[in-house]
């Protein structure tokens, strides 16, 4: 008889780990950028505080130039070239959204896009909304 294995999904939030590495600060940086973006955003049920403090703090290094808004929520601005740019990047960013279940607030103008997240179902932020942030800048990167 064949066995199965699940895989089951941490509940919210993840915590953030960093493991200390001898690499040097730069190639550090780029490392701990690269593994947020490679896990997965995990459905919140609720129940359980944002983040706050050191953990807030640590994950928001991870993602460079997002900024946290009164422990409540990430921003940041993308630049484009021009309009066609910045809605191919919008649909982009809908795809992965749709993808990972976490969904962000879009703003979309001329040459530029907004993005905007926070984990509603506990009204303020959790590790998926950094994982978010890390994959939506390699999109941008990409």
């Amino acid at each position: 008889m064949a066995q199965h294995s699940t895989h089951t999904r941490t509940p919210c939030p993840q915590r953030a780990s960093v493991s200390p590495t001898l690499a040097p600060p730069s190639a550090r940086i780029a490392i701990v950028m690269s593994d947020l973006a490679a896990k997965a955003c995990v459905p919140c049920r609720g129940g359980v505080p944002p983040l706050k403090g050191e953990e807030l703090a640590a994950l928001q290094r991870q993602v460079d130039g997002w900024n946290v808004i009164e422990g409540h929520h990430i921003t940041k601005t993308f630049t484009f070239p021009n309009f066609r740019g910045a809605l191919t990047f919008v649909n982009r960013v809908g795809e992965l959204a749709e993808e990972q279940g976490h969904h962000p607030d879009i703003s979309l103008a001329w040459g530029k896009v907004g993005i905007t997240t926070w984990t509603h179902k506990i009204n303020g932020l959790t590790e998926s909304d950094f994982i978010l942030a890390a994959k939506i800048d390699q999109l941008y990167k990409s």
